[in-house]
């Protein structure tokens, strides 16, 4: 079939104002190989500051740099905390999304601040290297040196080590995946689940949702073929691209926490990430699996009013009820 012959699925009508609002703050310069550090900088200045996130919400922030990778650079966290103090709490670890060329820690640290808030944990967002600067496997491997900390300091932040959530949106959430292999197949921290929100699972980009969202969408097949091409380099396509940068390429997805994996029917990621359930499913592992009908990539952000946002943002919520009931 040529590009021209894969119709796009329609959006939701009511996320259809969000999604222009989107496209008008984010996408006003189209994300290529020579304007990812012209994008980086707008992104920067779209995020709120952190103050203004945290708002009068009872809770404390602090700072933290912690040892990176081996011979690499120390990275930065940043901690949530309810005010006060917790003993045994769960822990929500969150990757922030851009596609592993764009972003920082801040992003998405309101949401953190809900779910803190929501489950008395403890939140960390970890600060991580993007691409092309820092190729594959840089951001996964600085992902998963800030889990190891928080595992070997869960007693000093008031963490049960035995209830840590992995979570990310995006980009987020194919950096989510690929910590939760690299914490199976190193022996790591024991992970309670994995939150894949429209996650960036391969680099290949040939699935007909690629092709549908082809020059349309929130993020779409230019802009996906810019960063993996940032994050890959030469690798891209072959055999030596990192399975856990690049999850779609892990040939086994046996032993892996549990799965919430939750993506549009009207978005680029929709059919890389049923196709990771499934995988996961064919070896006896947990999965919960949501395709929202007319969704593009990152609604229930963008559209939090719609109908169809809030039932996303509930499904999300149960799953984690479910996973970090108390032992």
């Amino acid at each position: 079939m040529s590009a021209e012959s894969y119709q796009p699925v329609p959006y939701d009508p009511e996320l259809e104002p969000g999604l222009a609002a989107f496209l008008d703050m984010v996408e006003r310069i189209p994300l290529r190989a020579d304007t990812i550090l012209v994008n980086r900088d707008h992104f920067a200045t779209i995020l709120p500051p952190v103050e203004v996130m945290v708002g009068d919400h009872p809770v404390d922030l602090e700072e933290r740099v912690v040892p990176g990778p081996a011979g690499a650079p120390d990275i930065e966290l940043t901690i949530v905390r309810p005010r006060g103090g917790v003993t045994g709490a769960p822990a929500i670890y969150s990757i922030h999304g851009g596609g592993m060329v764009l972003g920082n820690r801040s992003f998405g640290i309101d949401g953190l601040i809900a779910d803190v808030l929501a489950f008395g944990a403890v939140g960390v967002s970890v600060e991580y290297r993007l691409a092309p600067e820092h190729p594959a496997p840089a951001a996964v491997e600085d992902c998963y040196a800030g889990l190891v900390w928080l595992a070997e300091h869960a007693d000093e932040l008031g963490v049960d080590p035995d209830r840590i959530i992995v979570t990310g949106a995006s980009a987020g959430g194919g950096l989510s995946a690929g910590v939760s292999l690299l914490a199976r197949d190193r022996g790591g921290p024991r992970i309670a689940g994995q939150v894949l929100l429209c996650p960036m699972l391969d680099d290949r980009n040939t699935s007909v949702s690629t092709r549908q969202y082809d020059g349309r969408g929130a993020w779409d097949r230019n802009n996906n073929d810019t960063a993996w091409d940032a994050i890959l380099g030469a690798k891209r396509f072959t055999d030596e691209a990192s399975p856990y940068q690049v999850p779609a390429r892990m040939a086994d997805l046996s032993n892996l926490p549990p799965a919430f994996i939750d993506v549009g029917a009207a978005e680029i990621f929709r059919d890389e990430a049923t196709e990771y359930a499934l995988r996961i499913w064919a070896t006896g592992g947990q999965a919960e699996l949501h395709v929202w009908a007319g969704g593009y990539h990152g609604f229930s952000g963008f559209s939090p009013d719609a109908e169809v946002s809030r039932a996303a943002v509930a499904a999300r919520l149960s799953w984690l009820r479910r996973i970090l009931r108390s032992p």
